[in-house]
C-alpha cells in the first residue's frame, strides 16, 4: 500500500500524521517506508533526528539520477536511510528539491517516483508519502505514485475553503494520470472537543457527503514534545490520549 498525505495548505499536520502512522505500522511488524517530498524535511528530521544531516543519500539523489539516466539503478534501497526504530526507513528530503523542480518538469519526469515506489513496494509492506504544501511537481508525482490519499484538515474556515480546490485537483489527477487513486478520507487534526466551531465544521463536512474519518486527532502539546525529541508518539508516550487516537486512526484505515 502506497499512501500519500496531501493538503495544499501548510500547518495542517501532514508530516506529523505521516510519521506517526508509519511508526505505528513499523511497531506492528510491517516493513515501512516514509518518503519525504517536502524540501523543509520535517518528516525526515522527525524520524531521523541528527542523522538526517549526515544521510548518505536522499530523494534529491534519486531525482538527479532520474535526470541523468534512463533506467533506475538496480538497487533502489541505496537511496534510503534506516531509522532507529525497527522496520522503519526514510527516503529523506533535501533542500535541493527546490532547484531540481524546473529541471524535472522540463524533462517530463513526473512518473519516475512511481517507478521507484513500485520497485520498493517489493521490499516494504507500507509506504507513506509526505508532500509539500503546494500542488506542484512533487505533489503530483506522489499522487500518481500512490494507491490512496489522506487529507488532513485542521478545523478552520481557511482550511475548509482550500479543501474544495484540493478535491478538484485530486479528481483531475485521477482523471488524467491515476484512475486507481482512492481517497481514503479526511483526517480531522488538532481537534478541540470543547469548542463549538470544530464540531460544527466536522458536522457540515459530513452533511455534504465528504469522507470524514471517524477518528478525530486532538490538539495536544505532547505532539510538540514529540517533534522536539524526534520520537513518534508510539515511542515517546505509548499511553497518551493522542497516541491512542493515532492507533485508532491506523486501525480505522486497515479495517
Amino acid at each position: 500500500m502506497r499512501r500519500v498525505v496531501f493538503n495544499q495548505k501548510g500547518g495542517v499536520g501532514k508530516s506529523s500524521i505521516t510519521a506517526n502512522l508509519a511508526a505505528i505500522s513499523a511497531a506492528r511488524g510491517r516493513d515501512t517506508l516514509v518518503v519525504d517530498l517536502d524540501a523543509q524535511g520535517n518528516a525526515s528530521q522527525y524520524l531521523l533526528g541528527d542523522a538526517w544531516e549526515t544521510a548518505e543519500s536522499d530523494i534529491a539523489a534519486f531525482f538527479n539520477d532520474a535526470l541523468s539516466i534512463r533506467l533506475l539503478p538496480r538497487d533502489p534501497l541505496r537511496y534510503l536511510t534506516p531509522t532507529e526504530f525497527d522496520g522503519l526507513h526514510v527516503l529523506a528530503s533535501s533542500p535541493e528539491l527546490a532547484e531540481l523542480q524546473a529541471k524535472l518538469e522540463s524533462k517530463h519526469k513526473i512518473f519516475k517516483l512511481k517507478e521507484l515506489l513500485l520497485r520498493l513496494s517489493e521490499q516494504f509492506d507500507a509506504i507513506y508519502i509526505d508532500t509539500p504544501p503546494a500542488f506542484n511537481f512533487y505533489t503530483l508525482s506522489a499522487l500518481i505514485a500512490a494507491d490512496s490519499c489522506l487529507i488532513p484538515f485542521d478545523c478552520d474556515d481557511f482550511s475548509r475553503r482550500a479543501l474544495y480546490t484540493l478535491m478538484d485537483n485530486l479528481e483531475e489527477t485521477r482523471a488524467d494520470h491515476n484512475p486507481d487513486l482512492k481517497l481514503e478520507g479526511i483526517v480531522i487534526n488538532q481537534f478541540l472537543s470543547r469548542a463549538n466551531l470544530p464540531q460544527r465544521l466536522v458536522d457540515e463536512l459530513r452533511d455534504e457527503g465528504l469522507p470524514v474519518l471517524d477518528t478525530l486527532l486532538s490538539s495536544s502539546v505532547k505532539m510538540r514534545e514529540s517533534h522536539e525529541q524526534c520520537l513518534p508518539l508510539i515511542h515517546l508516550a505509548p499511553r497518551h490520549k493522542l497516541t491512542a487516537e493515532f492507533e485508532a486512526l491506523y486501525d480505522e484505515l486497515h479495517r
